[in-house]
């Protein structure tokens, strides 16, 4: 069912540039004949940019896991109030954005903060590129601004560390194909005399690509000795997706462990001007209020174009808190 929804998505999706372009045709062939269409011909030409954006993101989530759901944690750094207050900013932008996207959203463990804010909070995020797409915000955010918990309007830099996590099926799922099995019989050995099996009834199978060899002999049947050595190859299997499931927790935990609040990814300055700055793709957006409100796809992208190319989308602008 989710490869029908992906195939029904591309079909309307190149359906949806047929029908686009075409209009733009149009709209041009009308404009070139002196009708006053030029608004109508911009406003076009800006649905079908955002539609080439949505499409180039979706080319760019490639990683094993980037099509599944997400489980997001949000912790605040040191400072009390402050930080805890951040961590609170960041879980309402966070949620804003999943219900800008149409993905639904669970909080499944919150810890309220002394005063304000929290103390920690872990939601779900459900539905397709989830966890690919807000891979990007993995790390520490910084704020920066006249604190509304200070008397004397001092200004106070905070710190939020979010880490995101895939939602990973736990059933481990073994696909056995004819093609990746290397089948071989061999005469089986034994103490000798009437135990000796006259016939290559023995097993050997090895999977490709895994390398993995299981036998089996103990049985006089060719047929009971490979549904045998099948069993063990499905344990073995099994074993050998299990052991690669804990690697990529252990990668994931890792990664975590690298977060500190002196790597921030990127800052939100609301005094004394005003500037968010992603500092990996040096993308600078001075409407801080929107991208608070939940509007940090500009920000996605260029991550996501910056991990697949290395190149990024400075536009020019500084903070000067670097």
């Amino acid at each position: 069912m989710q490869e029908r929804k992906r195939l029904e998505e591309a079909v309307f999706s190149d359906a949806l540039i047929r029908r686009m372009t075409s209009d733009l045709d149009t709209l041009f062939e009308l404009w070139r004949e002196g009708e006053p269409v030029a608004g109508e011909i911009e406003a076009e030409m800006q649905k079908l940019r955002q539609h080439l954006q949505k499409l180039e993101t979706a080319m760019l989530l490639s990683g094993e896991n980037d099509a599944l759901s997400a489980i997001v944690t949000i912790h605040p750094g040191a400072g009390g109030t402050e930080s805890q207050d951040w961590a609170e900013m960041l879980e309402r932008m966070y949620l804003r954005w999943a219900e800008r996207k149409g993905f639904g959203t669970v909080i499944t463990d919150r810890l309220e903060g002394e005063g304000a804010g929290i103390k920690s909070v872990t939601f779900e995020v459900n539905g397709t590129n989830a966890y690919g797409l807000l891979q990007s915000e993995v790390g520490v955010h910084r704020l920066v601004r006249i604190s509304p918990f200070d008397a004397n309007a001092r200004r106070h830099t905070s710190f939020a560390s979010v880490f995101v996590y895939p939602q990973v099926d736990d059933e481990i799922k073994i696909e056995i194909r004819p093609e990746d099995l290397r089948v071989d019989t061999f005469r089986a050995s034994g103490a000798g005399g009437q135990h000796v099996n006259r016939t290559d009834s023995a097993i050997r199978i090895t999977h490709l690509p895994t390398g993995i060899v299981v036998q089996c002999q103990n049985e006089r049947s060719q047929h009971k000795n490979r549904a045998a050595a099948m069993k063990q190859l499905r344990a073995r299997l099994y074993e050998y997706e299990l052991a690669k499931k804990r690697a990529e927790e252990e990668k994931l935990e890792a990664n975590k462990l690298d977060i500190n609040f002196g790597s921030q990814i990127r800052s939100y300055v609301l005094a004394p001007y005003r500037l968010v700055k992603d500092h990996r793709t040096k993308l600078a957006i001075g409407d801080v209020d929107r991208v608070l409100d939940g509007d940090i796809d500009e920000f996605i992208q260029a991550y996501l174009v910056y991990r697949k190319t290395g190149k990024i989308a400075g536009n020019g602008k500084e903070d000067g808190e670097d």
